[in-house]
């Protein structure tokens, strides 16, 4: 049965696809968007992270550390931690007494996955829910994505991939007899912009949007807007230019930048750029720009 990497999983997840979910976050992402809500999950590697705010300086990681990436010291910052020298044994993480240090990564199959989903079976039924795989990017996993929602379909769960839109063309199509709803980002509609921050290919992403749609499969396109990167009216034209062309998307959301993967960021080690968070009158402002201008018969939905 394969496996896969994952960062975390969600039960009762509200906000990644219809009903109560549980959500599935697998580690690896083609794309490096300096915005990621989701940092972490951007390697394909186990990773270390470092809580500094539980750590009590006690020193017995950097007592079992066998490469020495523990660093204790009066000057601040007091614990340091040389991330790149990190062998990812786990030895520290098992002798901290605050939890301060985990690896993010976890290795499960298939089948495993499956036993998690159908602990929720009964909240799913009531309210209309499932499962999703989020990521990171599911579709980097490509043996493994297409097994377990082939066993989600045959258990009749509904399944959901959030994805970036630049996975392989023919692990896409593997995914589509057994996919209810794929949630498809749509970043920054201008080709070069888009390759120099995210480096995503326009094309390739455009030719899997409409692969999906000629397929018949159900598609909601999702749209993170970022003060200073894609808040301006071209972008809003291009998303109205994408879905005007496609009219079997009849959903959009609108997604508001939120800051939570710097301090993610710098758990492991990795510096993100902090971005202004949209105020209300900005949010107000995108909503009446769509509500003035969308001339298709797509619903487009902020969400606040």
């Amino acid at each position: 049965m394969p496996d896969a990497l994952f960062v975390d999983v969600q039960r009762g997840s509200v906000h990644d696809g219809p009903g109560i979910r549980t959500t599935f976050f697998l580690k690896g992402c083609p794309l490096h968007c300096p915005w990621c809500h989701n940092p972490e999950s951007q390697s394909p590697a186990v990773q270390l992270s470092f809580h500094a705010s539980r750590c009590i300086l006690c020193g017995a990681c950097a007592s079992v550390c066998p490469a020495a990436v523990h660093r204790l010291s009066e000057a601040e910052p007091r614990h340091r931690v040389a991330f790149s020298s990190c062998i990812r044994c786990g030895a520290c993480v098992q002798v901290c007494p605050r939890e301060a240090l985990k690896l993010i990564g976890t290795k499960m199959d298939a089948q495993e996955a499956l036993r998690i989903a159908l602990r929720d079976l009964p909240f799913y039924r009531a309210s209309g829910g499932g499962i999703t795989l989020s990521g990171g990017e599911p579709l980097l996993w490509e043996e493994f994505t297409p097994a377990f929602l082939k066993l989600c379909r045959e258990n009749r769960l509904h399944t959901c991939i959030e994805m970036s839109g630049a996975a392989r063309r023919d692990v896409l199509l593997a995914t589509i007899p057994w996919c209810d709803l794929y949630y498809f980002d749509w970043k920054i509609s201008d080709p070069i912009k888009l390759r120099e921050l995210t480096g995503a290919d326009r094309t390739r992403i455009l030719g899997n949007l409409d692969a999906l749609l000629a397929a018949g499969s159900d598609v909601t396109l999702r749209c993170p807007l970022i003060p200073g990167i894609n808040d301006s009216e071209d972008h809003f034209k291009g998303i109205l230019d994408v879905i005007r062309t496609r009219p079997a998307i009849r959903e959009v959301h609108l997604l508001p930048y939120h800051d939570f993967g710097v301090g993610k960021a710098a758990n492991t080690g990795v510096v993100q750029t902090r971005y202004l968070r949209a105020s209300r009158e900005d949010l107000d402002g995108y909503e009446t720009w769509f509500a003035a201008h969308n001339d298709t018969g797509a619903v487009i939905s902020i969400q606040k």
